[in-house]
């Protein structure tokens, strides 16, 4: 049997990748406050499992795949297609910082946008996504490709690929 993780390992993950979590859940959720809320979700998730992190590099994959499919769960379900936003009463939350680029990578597709966003964002390879996200190697550099077509697209001639 596994032992529970300590309050100091614990402590050292979240340092280590609390801001890549924020990044990829607000990709996602498009404002503070249920970015917060998947952010605290994915490291709960992390307790409970106890996961073995060979290293690293494997804490990151773990946590980024963990938060894309909280976030996912959380826009797919029930309460939050049904509820419209007159029936809830939210604070207004300071803007995020955006710029174009950002913008229309939050807009692409999400299995596009996670590749996206490990690929420029965090500086993963094709290889290394493929393996994080257990996906065959094409199939990551084919969401890149059709990825970077949409962004061209939206951005303009300009775009630059790399």
């Amino acid at each position: 049997m596994k032992k529970p993780m300590t309050e100091e390992r614990i402590t050292q993950i979240y340092e280590r990748h609390k801001l890549t979590v924020y990044r990829v859940c607000f990709t996602y959720m498009k404002n503070a406050s249920d970015t917060e809320d998947a952010v605290s979700d994915t490291f709960i998730q992390m307790i409970k499992a106890n996961p073995d992190f060979q290293s690293e590099e494997h804490e990151k994959a773990w946590l980024i795949r963990t938060a894309s499919n909280i976030c996912k769960n959380v826009l797919r379900s029930w309460w939050r297609k049904r509820t419209s936003l007159d029936e809830v009463q939210e604070t207004e939350a300071p803007p995020a910082p955006t710029n174009d680029v950002l913008t229309a990578v939050r807009d692409l597709p999400d299995k596009l946008k996670n590749v996206v966003y490990m690929y420029y964002y965090e500086g993963y390879s094709s290889v290394e996504i493929a393996k994080a996200l257990f996906r065959p190697q094409s199939t990551i550099r084919n969401y890149l490709h059709d990825a970077r077509k949409i962004l061209k697209e939206k951005l303009g001639g300009d775009f630059n690929e790399e």
